[in-house]
């Protein structure tokens, strides 16, 4: 069985945010695997996704803090600044945390560990709403 749609996300500010529920309540084909693979491709170049601590917000945190200072928005040597300054270290951030999960699926779950959780990884200001291809395949 093989399926995909395109999921849009709600708009959110710059951080780390846990989308592990809007994604699985979109798909009800989920029931019906066993044994597959999810995969979550999301279709920008200043956000990425992201799998983690799914219980304490102070991991999101840090880690949003922990990308902001390690790629500063006032890097003198940004050439591509024509979107604003929190648009190049967002390219940066994307390409570093990556678009795209792969994760199990098993007896109509996902097959995730206690405490992951998938991140939408915004890390512009304002980036507005996202959209995720969603792609199930599985018996």
């Amino acid at each position: 069985m093989w399926a995909q749609q395109e999921i849009e996300l709600r708009p959110r500010r710059r951080g780390f945010h846990l989308i592990t529920d809007e994604i699985v309540d979109r798909l009800v084909e989920f029931e019906r695997v066993e044994v597959g693979l999810l995969h979550l491709q999301i279709l920008h170049t200043s956000a990425s996704l992201a799998l983690n601590e799914n219980a304490s917000a102070d991991v999101r945190a840090d880690l949003e803090s922990w990308f902001n200072d390690a790629v500063r928005e006032d890097a003198p040597y940004w050439r591509h600044t024509i979107e604003g300054p929190d648009d190049m270290p967002a390219h940066v951030k994307s390409v570093l945390i990556g678009p795209s999960l792969t994760l199990p699926v098993s007896g109509g779950a996902l097959r995730l560990g206690t405490w992951q959780g998938i991140y939408l990884c915004e890390h512009r200001d304002q980036g507005g709403s996202r959209r995720v291809v969603v792609t199930l395949s599985g018996g």
